[in-house]
C-alpha cells in the first residue's frame, strides 16, 4: 500500500488545514495510507487513528524563519525532518509539506537523497496554459532550488522534466524549451548559450529551442528549462500577474456602474472558472525532481484542497514509476 508522509505542522495555517486535508484525502483516495507527523495532543484531539491513518508524535517545528540547513540538521524531531526520514527509511513513499521551502528542499537533498549522478535536483511546479487547450499545463524547471546553476545542471533539468511530463502527465514526446530573451539560437548569456548547445545535442529529449517567457502561458512548450534564479522570478511574476488580474476584474466590477455589477453577476461562474484555470494549486504542488522519492512543496498559504491535490499528485508520481525510470537513465551516465 502506498504511504504518504504529511508534515502536519508546516504552513501558515497548520495544523488545521493539514488535518482537514488528511481527512478529505482518505475519503477520496482508497488504498493509500497517510502518516501524519506533528504535535500528538493537537492531532489526536481532532483525528482518530485507524488502519490507514497513523499519527507520528514530534516535538519540534521548522518555522519559516529557520535557516534551512541548520533547521534540518538541528531539529531532528521536527515534523518535516521526521517525515523526510520516514521516506528515506522506506516507511513512506513520498513527503508533502507546506512548510519552509528552503528547509524542505534541503531535507530532500540531505535526508531523502539525490538520484545517483544527478548534480543538483530542481524544483518543478506545474503552471497553467491559458490559451487553446484550457486545463493543460507545463513544467517550469528549475523554479528556485538552485540560485547558481551550470549548463550541465540545466541539461539534467530538461531530461528530468521531460520524463516527468511523459510518465506522470501523459504527454507524448514532450516539447522542451529553454527560456531566453529571444528565440534565435545564440541568444542570451554565456550560461544560456552553453545550455542551448547541451540541450540541442541531448538525444533523449525533444528540444525545440529557445522560448520567451511571454509565450509560456500560451503553451509554447511542455517543459520550460532555466536556471533556478530566473525560474523563481518567472514563477513569481506569473503567479503575481494572475492574482492581480483576478483582483483587478473584481474591483472594476464591484466599483463600476449598476450595469457592470449586473454583468459581473451574470459572469460569476465564468470568472470563478477563470480563477480556477490560473490557480496553480489545482495541479498540486511543486515537485523536487532528481531525488530518490517524491518531495512535494505546496504554498505556505495552502488550504486543505491544495494539500489534498498535492497528496494525489504524489500518488500519481509513485504509480507512474517516474523515479525508477529516471534513476535507471542516470545510472548509465
Amino acid at each position: 500500500m502506498i504511504t504518504i508522509a504529511l508534515d502536519a505542522m508546516g504552513g501558515d495555517h497548520a495544523p488545521d488545514v493539514t488535518i482537514e486535508a488528511a481527512k478529505v484525502f482518505l475519503e477520496e483516495v482508497p488504498n493509500v495510507k497517510v502518516k501524519l507527523f506533528g504535535d500528538e495532543a493537537v492531532l489526536r484531539a481532532k483525528l482518530q487513528a485507524n488502519d490507514r491513518l497513523e499519527i507520528i508524535p514530534t516535538t519540534e517545528i521548522v518555522t519559516g524563519e529557520d535557516e534551512p540547513v541548520k533547521a534540518i540538521r538541528g531539529k531532528k524531531d521536527s515534523s518535516m525532518v521526521r517525515a523526510a526520514q520516514a521516506v528515506k527509511d522506506g516507511e513512506a513513499d513520498a513527503i508533502v509539506s507546506a512548510g519552509n521551502t528552503g528547509a524542505l528542499l534541503t531535507a530532500g537533498l540531505l535526508v531523502v537523497g539525490r538520484i545517483k549522478n544527478i548534480g543538483r535536483p530542481g524544483l518543478a511546479p506545474l503552471l497553467p496554459v491559458v490559451s487553446g487547450n484550457l486545463g493543460s499545463r507545463f513544467i517550469l524547471m528549475d523554479a528556485g532550488a538552485n540560485a547558481d546553476t551550470k549548463a550541465e545542471n540545466m541539461r539534467q533539468f530538461a531530461i528530468l522534466g521531460s520524463y516527468y511530463a511523459a510518465k506522470v502527465l501523459g504527454i507524448p514526446n514532450p516539447r522542451v524549451g529553454l527560456i531566453n530573451n529571444g528565440t534565435e539560437a545564440g541568444k542570451g548569456s554565456a550560461l544560456s548559450q552553453a545550455a542551448y548547445d547541451l540541450l540541442a545535442e541531448e538525444a533523449s529529449i525533444n528540444f525545440i529551442g529557445n522560448v520567451e517567457s511571454r509565450n509560456l502561458l500560451e503553451g509554447v512548450c511542455d517543459v520550460a528549462v532555466t536556471d533556478g534564479f530566473t525560474g523563481n522570478a518567472v514563477l513569481k511574476a506569473i503567479e503575481g500577474t494572475a492574482s492581480a488580474i483576478v483582483r483587478l476584474l473584481k474591483d472594476k466590477i464591484m466599483g463600476g456602474s449598476t450595469m457592470a455589477k449586473l454583468g459581473g453577476a451574470m459572469l460569476k461562474d465564468t470568472l470563478k472558472g477563470m480563477a480556477k484555470d490560473v490557480d496553480t494549486s489545482e495541479f498540486g504542488g511543486a515537485v523536487l525532481l532528481g531525488v530518490k522519492a517524491p518531495v512535494i512543496k505546496t504554498h505556505g498559504s495552502s488550504d486543505a484542497r491544495a494539500i489534498v491535490n498535492a497528496m494525489k499528485q504524489a500518488v500519481t508520481i509513485i504509480e507512474s514509476g517516474f523515479v525508477q525510470e529516471a534513476t535507471d537513465f542516470f545510472a548509465n551516465e
